[in-house]
């Protein structure tokens, strides 16, 4: 009797065990699929700000505060949405304390900042929409999508080819401020659209981000619209997963036919590998790593093949923007696409740019890229 209560203690044990196992392993899992859209992703370190001049700010010295180019600061302060700045390079001209960094403060668009804030880079450099923020002529719209209406931004231009923007982890259309003053130069119209989960956007019914493999039907819904208002070509636009829902959609839209190219920044091509960053940024100890990245697995009912390999082929001309310095989605998996594909896939790599921050690291060679990438189809 002893032995076999012992086998029956045993059992129940390793059943509690394994419940104990399947729990935070999911608990783990949703740490990488419950990306806030408006909140910094957990690879940006936080930095402390020294101080506060009337065109410098002095943050901690750190491998991000020494980034070359353009960067959105972001704070909390009493203001609603927090505060909001425009820093520029390290400041050259001035002198260092060891723990410090100066960077140039270009201006201050939302709040204030104060010595002790505790802050973040963000690649969005602008907040407000394309009027408040850039004093661009712009529409807001609705796209209708299967999960509901999705907002959207649209900017006129003279040409019948698209351009459609999807946004990336841890941002907002804001994202898309960034390059709007270029696209309007080249007289190209932009959408840009809030897919499901974003603020005032339909939410996925399980409430979880799906690196693009069910958000790549709010992009197929958007080709939808524009082609309805007059674009006979779209350019897909896309910063990490929003580049990944491009991709799906140029293999999977019934539209397909009518997207001319696609520009990638920093895109997902491996989303377990993603998931697996996000959740231990996030925490989650090493050991459950793989059940997290298991959990996601099941929750997301996706498969686990790179966006290439998938069973549609790609066959859209595509420009990949993105290089080794990003933590988040590997570099080495873009330029592999690249060698795979050289006929149909042309890689710009910037170097020292965190995850989909390539046009602020160098913001003019970015542009040229994209220029002469879209050149054919002005």
């Amino acid at each position: 009797m002893r032995t076999v209560n012992i086998k029956a203690a045993t059992a129940v044990t390793a059943v509690a065990g394994a419940a104990a196992a399947v729990a935070a392993g999911r608990l783990a899992g949703d740490a990488a699929l419950k990306t806030p859209p408006d909140r910094p992703l957990p690879t940006e370190p936080h930095l402390t700000v020294h101080a506060v001049g009337e065109d410098w700010i002095s943050l901690t010295r750190d491998l991000a505060a020494l980034r070359p180019g353009y960067y959105g600061l972001i704070g909390k302060d009493e203001g609603a949405g927090g505060a909001h700045a425009v820093v520029g390079p390290v400041r050259e001209d001035v002198a260092h304390a060891a723990d410090a960094v100066v960077r140039g403060l270009r201006s201050v668009q939302r709040g204030s900042f104060r010595p002790g804030d505790r802050v973040w880079l963000t690649p969005s450099l602008r907040v407000g929409n394309p009027v408040t923020a850039l004093d661009l002529t712009y529409a807001d719209v609705e796209v209708p999508g299967e999960l509901g209406m999705l907002p959207a931004w649209f900017m006129p231009g003279q040409r019948s080819t698209w351009v459609i923007a999807a946004h990336g982890l841890g941002s907002t259309r804001e994202q898309v401020l960034n390059l709007l003053p270029f696209f309007h130069d080249q007289a190209f119209a932009v959408l840009a659209l809030a897919h499901r989960g974003d603020p005032d956007a339909p939410r996925s019914p399980d409430r979880r981000f799906h690196f693009g493999e069910t958000e790549w039907r709010d992009l197929d819904a958007a080709i939808r619209y524009a082609v309805r208002f007059g674009a006979r070509r779209v350019v897909l636009l896309g910063w990490s997963a929003g580049a990944t829902m491009a991709l799906r959609a140029a293999q999977r839209s019934p539209l397909r036919s009518r997207i001319a190219g696609l520009v990638l920044d920093s895109p997902v091509l491996d989303w377990e590998a993603t998931a697996r960053t996000l959740a231990s940024a996030r925490g989650v100890p090493r050991a459950l790593l793989p059940l997290a990245v298991r959990a996601a697995r099941g929750r997301l009912q996706a498969h686990q093949d790179p966006a290439w390999d998938a069973p549609e082929p790609l066959r859209t001309p595509t420009l990949i923007l993105h290089g080794p310095g990003d933590g988040v989605a590997d570099w080495e998996l873009s330029r592999a696409l690249a060698d795979r594909l050289p006929q149909l896939v042309t890689l710009r790599t910037f170097l020292d740019a965190p995850h989909a921050a390539m046009w602020n690291s160098d913001p003019n060679r970015y542009e040229e890229a994209v220029r002469r990438f879209l050149t054919p189809f002005m």
